[in-house]
């Protein structure tokens, strides 16, 4: 019984996973105005990652190096981090703007 639910879970995991991938594509082949407000969206996440990889450190120390990370995973997880940082600021001062701006109004 379990192995069946665990089979179907996996059926329904690619169906969701397939579905994720299709349908937004078949909403950006019909609505090709909206695919370059998601171009700019992906431009300037790039472009913050550029500037978290550019701020990481490339440092390893003694446990790091016995878990397998190098300088270059090192430095990717520092940008990693950064990124989070920033994008997660970004998101608490847009809730706030957006409750002081409503509370205004």
């Amino acid at each position: 019984m379990i192995d069946a639910g665990l089979y179907l879970t996996y059926v329904f995991f690619f169906v969701a996973l397939g579905a994720a991938i299709v349908l937004p594509l078949l909403h950006a082949l019909k609505h090709p105005k909206e695919l370059g407000k998601s171009a700019i969206a992906v431009g300037v996440l790039v472009i913050v990652f550029l500037v978290a990889y550019s701020l990481s450190d490339s440092s390893v120390n003694a446990k790091a190096v016995a878990l397998g990370v190098d300088e270059s995973s090192s430095k990717l997880i520092g940008a990693g981090l950064i990124l989070f940082y920033i994008v997660f600021g970004g998101a608490l001062l847009g809730i706030i703007y957006s409750e002081i701006n409503k509370a205004l109004k």
